[in-house]
C-alpha cells in the first residue's frame, strides 16, 4: 500500500465514522427506556435495551396513519413522476426541436428553486382549490420538483442507447410503441431505478411541504407528525419514542438501497459517461 493510498483509506474510514454516527445515536436512543434520557450519567449505550418504545409508536394513531400516508402519497408520487419523465426524456433524447436546451435549463432551474419561496403562495391557492391537507396537495408539489430533476436525470441515460438498436426492431416488425417498451426501456432499466429511487427519496423525506399544506392527520407524513410527538406524560421526554420513529421510517430506505444497489450504482455510472 503506498502512501497516497493509506491516507485516502484512513479518509475514507473516518467519512463513514461521521456519516454513520448520527443513525447509530438515533438506534441507540430508540433501544433506551425513557429513564436514560434524564439520567444524570447519560452513556451511549442503553443501560437496558427494551423494545416498549416501539410498541408504544405503533399503538399511537399518529404514527400509524402517517405512516400509511407517508408510504401512499410517496408512491403515487414517484410512479407518475417516472412515467412522465420516461416519456419526456426519451422526446429530448431522440427528437430534435427548436428550445431543448433552453427547456432542460429550465427544468434544472425549477428543480434548484428554493421550495420555501412557494410555501405560502401554495397554501392561499390550496386553500381556494379545496386540496388543502390531501394527498393531491402534496403530490403536485412533490412532482412539481421531481419531475425536472427526473426528465433531466434520465434523458441522460436515453441519450446513452443507440439509435441502431431501435431501428433494428422496427425493421424487424416492431412498432414504435413496441421498440420503446421492449428494446429503449429495458436497456435503460438501471437510470430508470435510479430516478425512481431519488424521487421517492425525495418524497418520503420531505419536511417543509409536508408541515405546510397539512393541518390533520388526514395527509400528514411522519417526517411531519414527529413534530407533535409527545411522551405518556407531560414530565417524560418524546425523544425515545422520536428516535423509534426513525428508526422505522428509515428501514424502507436502507431496503430499497440494498435491493436495488447494483442498478444504482450502474445508473449513476451511466449517466456519467457523455454519449
Amino acid at each position: 500500500m503506498t502512501k497516497n493510498t493509506k491516507w485516502w483509506t484512513i479518509a475514507g474510514i473516518v467519512i463513514v465514522i461521521y456519516s454513520f454516527a448520527p443513525m447509530l445515536w438515533m438506534i441507540s436512543l430508540a433501544f433506551k427506556p425513557p429513564s436514560d434520557i434524564v439520567s444524570g450519567k447519560p452513556s451511549f449505550l442503553p443501560s437496558t435495551i427494551t423494545f416498549d418504545n416501539f410498541a408504544q409508536i405503533f399503538s399511537n394513531p399518529l404514527f400509524t396513519r402517517a405512516l400509511i400516508n407517508s408510504i401512499g402519497i410517496a408512491v403515487i408520487a414517484t410512479l407518475i413522476s417516472v412515467v412522465i419523465a420516461m416519456f419526456a426524456a426519451y422526446a429530448i433524447a431522440r427528437l430534435e426541436f427548436r428550445g431543448k436546451k433552453v427547456l432542460l435549463s429550465l427544468a434544472l432551474g425549477i428543480a434548484m428553486f428554493p421550495q420555501a419561496a412557494l410555501v405560502g403562495p401554495l397554501f392561499d391557492m390550496w386553500r381556494g382549490l379545496g386540496i388543502y391537507d390531501t394527498w393531491l396537495g402534496l403530490i403536485i408539489p412533490y412532482l412539481t420538483f421531481a419531475l425536472p430533476l427526473s426528465i433531466w436525470t434520465m434523458s441522460a441515460f436515453f441519450r446513452q442507447i443507440p439509435w441502431e438498436m431501435e431501428h433494428a426492431a422496427q425493421v424487424d416488425g416492431a412498432t414504435a410503441w413496441q421498440a420503446f417498451r421492449k428494446v429503449i426501456v429495458p436497456l435503460a432499466a438501471p437510470g430508470v431505478f435510479t430516478t425512481a429511487i431519488l424521487t421517492f427519496f425525495f418524497c418520503w423525506n420531505d419536511f417543509l411541504f409536508a408541515i405546510s399544506l397539512t393541518s390533520t392527520d388526514s395527509a400528514r407524513t411522519v417526517p411531519a407528525a414527529l413534530a407533535f410527538f409527545q411522551g405518556a406524560s407531560y414530565f417524560e421526554s418524546p425523544v425515545p419514542y422520536i428516535m423509534a420513529a426513525s428508526v422505522i421510517v428509515t428501514i424502507p430506505v436502507v431496503i430499497l438501497v440494498l435491493v436495488f444497489q447494483r442498478r444504482i450504482v450502474a445508473g449513476l455510472t451511466s449517466g456519467a459517461v457523455k454519449g
